[in-house]
């Protein structure tokens, strides 16, 4: 069988993964053999605009120069583009013969332009990952990508919402905490607001099992 011959037996593979993957993804079979007219099968060839008899690519070229393919069986998701500037992720699987020799590979090309195109929009929209370039306008609060919100449906979900952020930043149950430790959990807890709320006091006093009295005198200590 010549290297033609099996290389042909992969034509099938290729329109079944390009059925997989759907239109925006080409699938490409090279047979290395013949660089200039490399391409013997391919599918949605729209996504780069090549067809059968193309050639091989640079990277393709460069693979074989450097007989890469000897250490390994395919590489994945690389960058590549196309003439119409589209950006595509690839991969490669590379076709040997018995004496690991390559004879072929089976390219497959995601146009993922468009997913490119979605995410930066979306990370305009959002805005919350990238601290503000520039001078802030006096008028205009600084962006401080630390903040962070949540919201509840009442107070008592808000309570236990501040209380158990706190107590997880913690190793050790409420019940084994020292008094220094308490002190430390009050301390975070006032600073996060949470005396500002009604019940406060006797929510943050149930939880770090003491009285009432000693959240008080914890938050005397701490002013």
């Amino acid at each position: 069988m010549t290297n033609v011959e099996k290389l042909k037996q992969y034509i099938p593979m290729v329109h079944f993964i390009a059925e997989i993957m759907g239109e925006n993804c080409e699938v490409v079979l090279h047979d290395v053999t013949n660089p200039d007219h490399s391409i013997i099968e391919i599918a949605n060839g729209h996504v780069s605009g090549r067809k059968i008899n193309s050639p091989i690519t640079d990277l393709a070229l460069k693979i074989l120069k450097e007989e890469s393919y000897k250490d390994q069986d395919y590489i994945c998701n690389y960058k590549s583009s196309s003439k119409t500037n589209k950006t595509l992720r690839s991969s490669s699987y590379f076709i040997k013969d018995e004496n690991n020799k390559i004879i072929g590979m089976i390219c497959v090309n995601m146009d993922i332009t468009d997913f490119i195109n979605a995410r930066n929009i979306l990370d305009q929209f959002i805005m919350i990952d990238k601290p503000q370039t520039g001078p802030v306008e006096p008028s205009k609060p600084g962006f401080d990508p630390h903040l962070f919100e949540n919201f509840e449906e009442n107070i008592e979900e808000l309570l236990l919402s501040l209380i158990k952020g706190v107590l997880a930043e913690y190793d050790i149950p409420p019940e084994r905490m020292s008094p220094q430790e308490k002190i430390e959990v009050v301390k975070k807890l006032n600073d996060k607001g949470a005396f500002l709320l009604k019940g406060g006091v006797s929510e943050v006093a149930k939880y770090l099992d003491v009285s009432e009295a000693t959240i008080y005198r914890y938050l005397n200590k701490i002013k």
